[in-house]
């Protein structure tokens, strides 16, 4: 910046965006003196380097807000692990695959975990038969990422939301919520 840029030639853009040519930092700075701006190299490593006259601070400002922007446009894929053994019950099931349900459609992955203790290692088919048909019940909105491994005393699987299946799903969600409140006003009605 201004009289730290040490190149003997530089490539100079004025603060309109027009190209000025090949000057030297001292010409160039006195530009940017006169107009009240700064002299900024953007591009140190090209050939010569690239320096911008504009407004140091508001140049910081645009690069933190850009920072930013392109920081919340990252997604944050977290992997949500729903623990279950092979003697758990219908019920507990039902409940966690509703939460598994709800994880998926929120964008994360799901760690389906079955843990063997003691003598459930010998019937470890039982847990896998278990683990598929809960993968059976979320078919709908997800696929198997991971097959099923056994690692361990646990034997787990990871499943990711497929985007096409979820925009469906929510469709024909959102279509049942619409002929529901349609047959309640026409029974309302029909009762007065």
């Amino acid at each position: 910046m201004n009289e730290r840029i040490k190149a003997p030639e530089i490539r100079v853009i004025g603060s309109d965006g027009k190209m000025l040519g090949i000057l030297s930092p001292r010409e160039a700075l006195a530009i940017a003196e006169n107009e009240g701006l700064d002299l900024v190299e953007v591009a140190p490593e090209a050939k010569p380097p690239t320096c911008k006259i504009l407004d140091y601070g508001k140049y910081l400002y645009e690069q933190k807000k850009k920072a930013q922007e392109s920081k919340k446009k990252q997604v944050q894929v977290q992997i949500k692990e729903i623990q279950v053994r092979p003697r758990t019950d219908q019920h507990d099931i039902d409940t966690k695959l509703r939460k598994s349900r709800k994880f998926l459609l929120d964008g994360d992955k799901v760690r389906l975990n079955m843990r063997f203790r003691g003598r459930e290692m010998a019937h470890k088919e039982v847990g896998r038969k278990l683990l598929m048909g809960m993968v059976k019940d979320l078919e709908d909105i997800a696929v198997v990422e991971i097959e099923p491994k056994m690692e361990g005393q646990h034997l787990f699987l990871i499943m990711v939301g497929d985007k096409k299946k979820i925009d469906y799903y929510k469709k024909a969600q959102a279509e049942n919520q619409s002929s529901d409140t349609s047959a309640d006003a026409s029974t309302g009605a029909s009762a007065e």
